[in-house]
């Protein structure tokens, strides 16, 4: 296995996708899907199978490529569109013609609903596909049981109607068929049946779901649970059809779709192409933004990605004869052969929402191999962009974030957690046990704190931090400058505050917050430091606090250890018990020296009681 192959895999997403497997000519020979990739990807590597055919397709592994999906169920529907497309060599499954089932609405004078997994057997209107036969089978029972539609082969037409070729069959008797083959139903109202069923299976599945449930509820008033039980299987396939599959789709034809996300200083476009409802490549580019004119906008973006597409592919295009694109940025070109779509809803808006997950995916597998391959690379990179967002002097390698943690102002504790490189160094994690500031005021607790800390880093010659991040809105911030400002580190350490509930930054003297884009690494880094800096303040408060409820007057006692406790508690019970016995007493368990200090110390406690 090559290295870049050994990365590729390391960087996999924990996520549902398709991976493809190509050998050292550039040809695919396996196509899987996995609901985990890198778990699944990983799982070829890390042993030898017993199956020798496996072992083979890992020997000749060369590279691998990989789409993300949103659940298992699209992934088993884009492995079977291109298994189908690239007949892989490893691939044993699914190379025939055998697909998914599809349900048909045929063309006839009276239609008929019926199964079938060739599309090309017989005119009619297509739904589907759909990856569990049974649910299927329980949409066609359940619109038998609404509607009365025949489901003979009966050849039905106006002459045999008049001759009365066919006899009613059962179907009639039991009120499951209208009489179709005699013309006991004229074809009009029949036909608003038809138009009925095929609102339903284009997915206004809603009337079959109600139906469903009035008839639970009266299976189930008339005790007959067995039935309504039935009845509740065939709802919730009904309710799992709703949320059907995107990447495989009758009502999308040769189609492309492009998809522009870009970061600070790249832009990636993820190009799909839909041949028959189905995904049969895919690829991303990236377009370095600082190597491009200064002015370079998103519509020129996506004309430059549709013209190299084209020409990449040009045989493609021609063969498909692709004239609808969709995209999520109009191109600022017009390409005379090209409709361009920005869809808001439906099935293009949700493959569109695929592509845009991947050109992510993409970004995302490139800072992970940057990181890996070159972590200082990664961390000035994001220091860099926080410099820029908080408009810093110096390069914020050295972070820190304070917290206060009290409940009605009992045990006021404060934390102190440090990043270095936008990473935690959690070895430098301090906490602060709150001494001059009384009750639950945050500000004098804020400002002890600052205080504490950066007096003893002058004092101990350590580095101060470039930045300090303050947990709480514009009061803490101006307490935490102020004590910064005594301290003569005003002009050294920059300040900035972070609102809880909007993730509003505050700065020094400025009263209006600022809100920076919430997929931006640099609130990434200030969110994470928060949450940690409030981890720790949490931990430590109730640390205290539990240390309070437990707290005894033998803990006061100077020269009394917890050996010389238990052992009281043991004879003794209770402190009561303990005060109320003599020192003699005491003295037999533990020696006449530490009787005569437990009993002077409990006397005066018991005195000063007394007394107040």
């Amino acid at each position: 296995m090559t290295d870049e192959l050994k990365l590729k895999i390391s960087l996999l997403p924990d996520s549902p996708g398709v991976y493809r497997y190509y050998n050292a000519e550039g040809t695919i020979i396996y196509v899987g899907k996995a609901k985990n990739l890198k778990r699944r990807v990983s799982s070829y590597f890390n042993k030898v199978h017993d199956v020798t055919r496996t072992n083979m397709l890992v020997r000749h592994i060369h590279d691998l490529q990989y789409t993300v999906v949103n659940t298992e169920e699209e992934a088993l529907d884009l492995e079977n569109s291109l298994i189908k497309e690239f007949q892989p060599r490893y691939n044993v499954l699914l190379k025939d013609d055998k697909s998914y089932p599809w349900i048909c609405v045929t063309r006839e004078l009276y239609p008929r609903v019926l199964l079938t997994r060739d599309r090309q057997r017989r005119g009619g209107r297509y739904f589907g596909p759909y990856p569990k036969a049974e649910a299927a089978h329980a949409l066609l029972h359940t619109i038998a049981r609404l509607y009365p539609l025949r489901n003979c082969n009966h050849n039905v037409s106006r002459e045999t109607i008049d001759s009365a070729k066919h006899r009613l069959c059962l179907q009639y008797h039991i009120k499951r068929c209208a009489g179709c083959c005699r013309g006991l139903v004229d074809a009009d109202t029949y036909q608003g049946y038809i138009d009925s069923v095929v609102a339903i299976l284009r997915g206004d599945s809603k009337l079959v779901s109600n139906y469903l449930q009035a008839e639970m509820q009266r299976l189930a008033e008339e005790l007959r649970f067995e039935e309504a039980n039935e009845l509740k299987n065939k709802y919730l396939l009904i309710e799992k059809l709703r949320s059907k599959s995107v990447i495989v789709s009758p009502t999308v034809h040769n189609i492309d779709v492009f998809a522009l996300h870009h970061s600070d200083d790249c832009a990636y476009v993820h190009y799909m192409h839909i041949r028959n409802g189905s995904v049969v490549q895919s690829m991303t580019l990236e377009y370095r933004l600082r190597q491009l004119d200064e002015a370079v906008g998103d519509g020129e973006l996506m004309s430059l990605a549709v013209q190299e597409i084209r020409q990449r592919f040009a045989e493609t295009y021609k063969a498909d004869r692709v004239r609808e694109v969709v995209v999520n940025i109009q191109p600022d070109v017009a390409f005379a052969d090209l409709q361009f779509v920005v869809p808001q809803r439906g099935d293009k808006r949700k493959l569109l929402d695929i592509a845009l997950k991947n050109a992510r995916q993409f970004e995302t597998d490139k800072l992970n191999r940057m990181e890996k391959l070159n972590p200082e690379q990664r961390a000035t990179r994001t220091l860099t962009v926080m410099q820029r967002d908080l408009h810093l002097a110096q390069l914020p390698r050295h972070i820190e974030c304070f917290d206060n943690s009290n409940i009605a102002g009992t045990s006021p504790v404060a934390s102190c957690v440090v990043f270095r490189n936008a990473k935690p160094s959690k070895k430098e994690y301090r906490h602060f046990n709150i001494k001059t500031a009384a009750g639950a005021d945050d500000y004098a607790s804020m400002a002890e704190v600052i205080t504490r800390r950066y007096t003893r880093l002058e004092q101990e010659g350590e580095p101060l931090p470039q930045l300090v991040v303050v947990d709480g809105g514009k009061g803490q911030l101006s307490t935490a400058v102020e004590a910064l400002s005594a301290m003569g580190l005003q002009n050294r350490i920059a300040a900035i505050g972070l609102a809880k509930q909007l993730n509003e930054i505050y700065f020094p003297g400025d009263t209006v917050p600022l809100y920076i884009d919430k997929n931006s690494e640099t609130l990434r880094v200030i969110q994470h430091l928060r949450d940690e800096a409030h981890r720790f303040a949490i931990g430590h408060h109730r640390k205290q606090r539990g240390r309070g409820q437990v707290h005894s007057a033998l803990d006061d006692i100077k020269g009394i250890g917890p050996a010389t406790q238990k052992l009281l508690l043991k004879e003794f019970k209770s402190v009561k018990r303990i005060r109320e016995a003599g020192e003699d007493t005491l003295a037999a368990v533990i020696g006449p020296a530490k009787a005569r200090l437990i009993a002077e110390a409990l006397s005066a406690g018991s005195n000063h009681a007394e007394q107040r």
